[in-house]
């Protein structure tokens, strides 16, 4: 098994002031350029789940209401898996390039969670015309914009 070195870039602030990404100084002049998009992608660490008892989970118990009884962990976005990774898609509401914070409206992670990488959402990389997905999860969103209205509460068994 090999062993990867991975640095924080900075935190994520999810509080009562909103959600913003805090980057270190060190990275500040990685935003140059960054103004006209409208999304990013912000790779960060389920750093409440790293530890050796959440990295060994490999399969989940029917985590989604419509869903098989007995999931892979891959075919889930639970915080809990080999490596604790998470991925998600933004939009950028203001950027302060003097102090390194990307301003954004939401995120689904926790207040002071490390974030690992930036990337603009771009669709000729990012959008998918026609994805396909399994039945049980075919009603959902078809859009981030959607998912704001959808009841999601409805959705897990957890």
């Amino acid at each position: 098994m090999s062993t990867y070195q991975v640095h924080s870039i900075g935190t994520i602030c999810n509080n009562e002031n909103g959600a913003y990404v805090q980057l270190d100084p060190r990275v500040i002049p990685a935003l140059q350029a960054l103004d006209g998009f409208s999304h990013i992608n912000i790779i960060w660490w389920f750093s409440h789940f790293d530890n050796h008892e959440a990295r060994s989970v490999l399969t989940a118990e029917q985590p989604y209401k419509k869903a098989p009884e007995t999931m892979g962990i891959f075919a889930t976005r639970s915080p809990v898996r080999p490596n604790p990774i998470a991925l998600s898609t933004v939009e950028v509401t203001h950027i302060n390039y003097e102090q390194g914070i990307i301003h954004i409206p939401y995120i689904d992670a926790d207040h002071n969670t490390p974030v690992l990488d930036i990337k603009p959402y771009t669709p000729s990389l990012d959008r998918i015309e026609n994805p396909r997905v399994p039945e049980w999860c075919s009603h959902w969103p078809k859009s981030l914009e959607e998912s704001e209205q959808f009841p999601w509460e409805e959705e897990f068994n957890f």
